[in-house]
């Protein structure tokens, strides 16, 4: 049985799908990769030319992430029969593990049991605009040092058993929290300011074209341009979180355990999201891990 297959689906993101490629296909190689093309666009079936492209329709819909995670969740209770893992997540999410470990991701995969559901440590790469200038390429970590804590993104994205994940994957029907210390998800929706602009404006028109409210939709508020903000005055705040010094995150980790709980009668499990106003830097290490 091979050891891991990557899932994701996406919609015109050619700067993070990159990025989702260079990862995971490095790390797992291109066969063993599964992107869902929607609206079967040209650019991301050329830029994931070697991984298993499944084109489907592009139609706007008010429920999209319920259809999108209703796939999403049948899509790999399919491929664990054939893998032992299955990495799922939005296109802008990628699974890391410490390089303090001696590891990479595929070894550390390889070393990790069946019947069971990982969830990394959810942190946010954010570009601080007042001190970062570099533009980011072929490597986002190195032009970008910061992260904030976002328990948001503390996702069981790591799918090592049978279960159904909840829409937006932040929930998992599985009673059990595992987060190892070394696993980390990043999120690189802050990582650079241009591509930020560039993205809400191609998910403002999504939004658009569906013609709905936010309170009408099952789709997230922030693909909304009435709920979008002054994009320069959101990465500017980045600078006024505290720094705290060192990257010692095992109390984050501690406070998911402690407070892991049912979800009310849905059969899915939580822990407490606090909104954290801290920043760390990453460590030389991570430098060109993504």
């Amino acid at each position: 049985m091979q050891t891991v297959a990557a899932v994701t689906m996406v919609r015109d993101d050619a700067f993070f799908l990159a990025a989702w490629l260079r990862h995971y296909g490095g790390q797992f190689g291109r066969e063993n990769c599964y992107v869902i093309n929607h609206g079967r666009g040209a650019q991301v079936a050329e830029l994931a030319q070697g991984c298993n492209v499944i084109g489907i329709p592009g139609d706007a819909h008010k429920n999209f992430d319920i259809k999108r995670w209703g796939l999403l969740n049948n899509l790999v209770g399919g491929l664990r029969k054939y893998y032992r893992h299955v990495i799922v997540g939005d296109v802008d999410e990628l699974v890391v593990v410490d390089p303090q470990t001696g590891m990479d991701l595929a070894g550390f995969m390889a070393d990790q049991p069946e019947g069971r559901i990982l969830t990394p440590l959810g942190l946010e790469v954010i570009h601080r605009i007042d001190i970062e200038p570099e533009p980011v390429g072929e490597t986002i970590l190195g032009p970008r040092r910061h992260v904030r804590p976002a328990p948001h993104y503390s996702k069981p994205c790591v799918v090592s058993a049978p279960v159904k994940l909840s829409r937006g994957g932040h929930f998992a029907q599985f009673g059990k929290l595992f987060s190892p210390d070394a696993l980390y998800l990043m999120h690189l929706k802050y990582c650079d300011f241009d591509n930020y602009v560039a993205a809400m404006d191609r998910r403002n028109s999504v939004t658009a074209e569906v013609g709905a409210a936010v309170k009408e939709t099952a789709i997230g508020r922030h693909w909304f341009a009435s709920e979008r903000g002054e994009d320069r005055a959101v990465f500017e705040a980045f600078a006024d979180l505290e720094l705290i010094e060192g990257f010692d995150l095992r109390s984050l980790r501690r406070k998911m355990q402690r407070t892991f709980k049912p979800r009310g009668e849905t059969g899915y499990y939580q822990f407490d999201r606090p909104d954290y106003t801290t920043q760390y830097v990453l460590p030389d290490r991570f430098n060109g891990l993504i």
